[in-house]
């Protein structure tokens, strides 16, 4: 039996034409959205997502092109935009009959969960974004052979075709390297949610490169033309990230506060899968942002 998570209700939501994502939901409450990363699925928020349902309604969706939602062709630099990705969360949340709610992102998610609170403010009341920097700001901070830690994200921008073929020639080695290497905890991911992991990766492998893809091409330039107009993310923003700051040279804080004006930035010590290995810190996080401004 693939895991899932326990008490929350399954279900197929349609965002966009021929487009549907899996979604679970649980608890009741001020509706909070929860985005996973790569190379995960909603399960990442399992942890976490329970402790909020006490007191929120907890709505955790597989992102376009991973796990079980639905996985367009890329037609296009559209196709997996972090901008598509976030109307389809909007209308997602729009649909489960929360036209406003919180939203926290991690890795990918973080990045969608961004543009969603540029691009829609009057939806996004609270913003939590968990171990990134916004797309732009992190290609600026990937310089000389300090960059090689983020290889993946260079790998993966080519043109269609070659990282495809290469990574689905031995998907599980590919994708489980990140999940050894990333985690401080390696018994936070035990075996069955890391095989749901590796499933949902292997059979994903042309829209999770077409992601990154996004990433180096699109996505920058939505960043590039927000940074040009000034726009900033106006709700209350918790940051939460490892100290990459020190290893790669670049102040987080200072990157994150140029986009929003009421940032709390925090350096956590443990992996890149936090709300994993230390979910309940994450979980006082969310619930303290949940608070602010109310």
């Amino acid at each position: 039996m693939r895991p899932t998570i326990a008490g929350f209700e399954y279900q197929r939501v349609s965002v966009a034409q021929d487009v549907s994502l899996h979604v679970a939901v649980g608890g009741t409450g001020t509706p909070v959205v929860l985005l996973h990363g790569f190379p995960q699925t909603h399960l990442m928020w399992r942890h976490v997502a329970a402790d909020l349902a006490v007191d929120h309604t907890v709505i955790c969706p597989d992102l376009r092109g991973y796990g079980d939602s639905d996985k367009p062709h890329e037609d296009g630099p559209d196709t997996y935009s972090k901008r598509t990705m976030a109307n389809d969360v909007v209308t997602l949340a729009r649909r489960l009959g929360h036209p406003r709610f919180a939203l926290a992102g991690h890795d990918r998610g973080a990045l969608v969960a961004f543009r969603a609170g540029l691009d829609h403010p009057d939806a996004v009341s609270h913003l939590a974004c968990l171990d990134v920097l916004p797309t732009l700001d992190m290609w600026d901070a990937l310089r000389g052979t300090s960059a090689a830690v983020a290889f993946h994200l260079y790998f993966m921008a080519q043109p269609p075709g070659l990282a495809e073929r290469m990574i689905s020639a031995s998907a599980d080695a590919f994708f489980g390297r990140f999940l050894d290497v990333w985690a401080n905890r390696p018994d936070a991911i035990p075996a069955p949610v890391r095989a749901e992991y590796l499933r949902a990766c292997r059979e994903a492998v042309p829209s999770i490169v077409a992601d990154y893809r996004a990433s180096a091409g699109i996505d920058v330039e939505h960043d590039e033309a927000d940074r040009a107009a000034e726009n900033r993310l106006g709700m209350p923003v918790t940051v939460l990230q490892q100290d990459w700051g020190a290893a790669l040279g670049y102040d987080a804080t200072a990157l994150w506060a140029a986009w929003a004006d009421d940032l709390r930035h925090s350096t956590v010590s443990c992996g890149h899968f936090m709300a994993e290995e230390a979910p309940a810190d994450v979980a006082k996080a969310l619930r303290e942002l949940t608070l602010r401004g109310v």
